[in-house]
């Protein structure tokens, strides 16, 4: 396992290239766990019909652990939209289509999306009213059994040479409502400072799938509290802002 040349540096871990193989290694303080879940969450979901690269392996070197994948040879949907930004909309319509089809898939072994959400809202640094109304808020949100990215945006898409389209980074993988994993897609792109995309995004969304952009929006602080946790301290100010200003009803 040759360690390089590096294609990108991500929070905590170095993508390699060794030939056709990606390696995803992460530091030595990444929890175990969450490595092992990530592979797991892979493997399930090239079971689906979308296109991902394919899970070799996992393994350890010099005491880090190392997720081995495909490697696919292309350009990501978020650098195709710097570098050629007359075809936003094409690129950001492309974008949908590829999320709207990963959420006519199912995976029924992995993480159930409330489940999750219900233990990150209680971890979350916010008082205990808040807390139990964005529990009972949850809870009376309608459960599904979609396939749901959880970090969906255009870094996390490859536009092979072939021009197909593959999704990478399952890591937080759930079963549960699209509109959720859409929520966390417009906060995505507002987190970046990107207002005019977001809003691009959500219409696009909505129109695309039918969905009542209300409905989306209902889901952004429970969204917003149980993304919370992880992320830096800028991260964390943003999103629980959402959690106050953000109508319910």
């Amino acid at each position: 396992m040759k360690l390089d040349h590096i294609v990108a540096t991500r929070k905590q871990k170095t993508i390699y290239r060794d030939g056709d193989l990606c390696i995803k290694l992460h530091d030595e303080h990444y929890s175990k766990a969450d490595v092992l879940n990530e592979a797991l969450n892979q493997a399930r979901v090239e079971e689906t019909d979308l296109a991902v690269p394919k899970l070799h392996g996992v393994d350890m070197v010099d005491g880090k652990w190392a997720i081995v994948y495909d490697y696919v040879e292309g350009k990501t949907l978020a650098q195709l939209m710097q570098e050629n930004p007359e075809k936003k909309a094409e690129y950001l319509e492309l974008f949908v289509d590829l999320q709207l089809k990963m959420h006519e898939q199912t995976c029924p072994l992995l993480t159930k999306l409330k489940d999750k959400m219900n233990r990150k809202i209680h971890q979350a640094d916010l008082d205990a009213t808040t807390r139990y109304e964005l529990h009972t808020r949850l809870e009376g949100m309608p459960k599904h059994k979609k396939l749901c990215h959880g970090d969906f945006n255009p870094s996390n898409v490859i536009i092979a040479n072939d021009g197909t389209p593959y999704i990478i980074d399952w890591a937080h993988a759930t079963q549960g409502n699209a509109s959720a994993d859409a929520a966390r897609t417009y906060l995505l792109f507002s987190l970046e400072g990107d207002e005019q995309t977001a809003k691009e995004y959500l219409d696009l969304f909505c129109k695309k799938s039918d969905t009542a952009k209300q409905y989306v929006q209902k889901w952004m602080p429970i969204v917003a509290a149980s993304q919370s946790v992880k992320g830096n301290a800028h991260e964390r100010e943003f999103l629980l802002r959402w959690v106050d200003v953000v109508d319910y009803e």
